[in-house]
Parts: structure tokens; C-alpha cells; sequence
């Protein structure tokens, strides 16, 4: 990693390096494959399912019954792993091919789908389709210019009577230039109400300071 001293660092020298290029989303592939290659640590990857996303299915007894799921920049696999031990029949994506394989080769017995897939293009048969769309610290990952329609593809991807949950640091000021991540403002996750989803919860997790930690929103359509 050279001169860079934390995965967090490195990680945003390459988002850095692969916007002026005019590559905004390159960059993950990239510290996929260093990842891959034992030169980086992907700075979010905690070998474990987002918190957050396990309180909230815990607190609604979240259960699929073989529903569909889609969880969105999927990474490693460890949240999607977690829908579809929730019952859910799980789609799981990633923009980074290195990402993808990396998740098939941890969990080789899996039975959710690793796509890869641009959030920015998604598939035209997404649309409107899944009972739960889980997106969970992407958006927060993309600059400011193309985050507009990443929120809007990510809404239209629930079925009629689905759910959409979305986990994302969070800022309640003038989001910062620096990043990622570059957290999410209260008016960006009402963004996500498209068409006629609907917002049902949304939580603001502060820390001890009363600081906003994190967004927790849920919607439904």
C-alpha cells in the first residue's frame, strides 16, 4: 500500500485515482483484486453481517418463506448470506467481478445467486422485482454526481407489497468532500421513496455523543 498507512486511505487514494478518470465505480474492482492479491484490506469488510441489518430482522422477525431478496454491492457475501438464512431466495451483486468470486469461494455451498451487476445499469428484470431490496453502505460509496440515480435504481428494484432497507453512515450538515465514504443526508434517503414506495421507518443510530452514527430507513411499496 505504499505510503498510505490504513485500508481506509488506500481505499480512498483509488476512489480518488478512479473519479478524476471518470471511472467513479473502477475503483472497487481494483481493491477487490489487491485484496485478492494480499496488497490492500478492504476497509469494510468485518467478516460478520452488518449489525444493523441483524437488529432490524431480529426486532420484525424478518422471514422470506422463499421470497425473493436482493442485496445490493454485496461485497464479500456476509449480508447476504444472512437474508438468505432469514428464508429469503437472495440475489446478491457486485459491480467488481473479484468481489463476486471472492464471495462464491467463501461460501462454495451457498445457495444465494453472486451476480455481477452495475447498479448504475442494472438488469431491466430487477425491475419491480423483489419482495426485500437490502442496500446497506453502497450509495454512501458513490460521488455526489451519479448518487441520484443509484438511489433511484435501488427504489425501483422492489416488488409491489416489498420492502426496501437501507443502512448508510448518516449527516444531518453539509456532507463532506472527503471520502468514502461520503455519508447520506436526510434528504437523500427520502430520495429513495420512488414512485409510490413509501417510507415506514426511518431511525437516526447516534453514538454517545448524539452524533447521527448511522441512517436506518425502511420503505415499502
Amino acid at each position: 500500500m505504499g505510503n498510505v498507512t490504513t485500508p481506509e486511505e488506500y481505499a480512498g487514494r483509488l476512489a480518488a485515482e478512479s473519479i478524476a478518470g471518470d471511472d467513479p465505480t473502477g475503483w472497487f474492482e481494483r481493491l477487490y483484486a489487491d485484496a485478492a492479491g494480499g496488497e490492500a484490506v478492504v476497509p469494510w469488510d468485518r467478516g460478520r453481517p452488518t449489525p444493523q441489518l441483524v437488529e432490524w430482522a431480529e426486532a420484525t422477525d424478518l422471514t422470506g418463506n422463499g421470497r425473493r431478496a436482493l442485496v445490493v454491492g454485496a461485497g464479500l457475501g456476509d449480508n447476504a448470506e444472512y437474508v438468505a438464512s432469514r428464508g429469503f431466495a437472495t440475489v446478491a451483486f457486485d459491480v467488481s467481478p473479484t468481489a463476486v468470486r471472492l464471495a462464491r469461494q467463501r461460501f462454495p455451498d451457498s445457495i444465494v445467486e453472486y451476480r455481477v451487476a452495475d447498479l448504475l445499469d442494472p438488469p431491466a428484470e430487477w425491475r419491480d422485482a423483489f419482495d426485500l431490496v437490502v442496500e446497506v453502505a453502497t450509495i454512501q460509496a458513490l460521488p455526489y454526481d451519479i448518487r441520484g440515480a443509484a438511489i433511484v435504481h435501488v427504489g425501483q428494484m422492489v416488488a409491489q407489497g416489498g420492502r426496501l432497507i437501507v443502512i448508510a453512515y448518516g449527516t444531518a450538515g453539509t456532507p463532506r468532500p472527503d471520502g468514502p465514504p461520503w455519508p447520506l443526508t436526510r434528504e437523500e434517503i427520502d430520495a429513495f421513496a420512488t414512485g409510490d414506495l413509501r417510507p415506514s421507518r426511518v431511525e437516526e443510530l447516534h453514538d454517545e455523543t448524539n452524533r447521527i452514527l448511522r441512517w436506518r430507513a425502511e420503505f415499502t411499496r
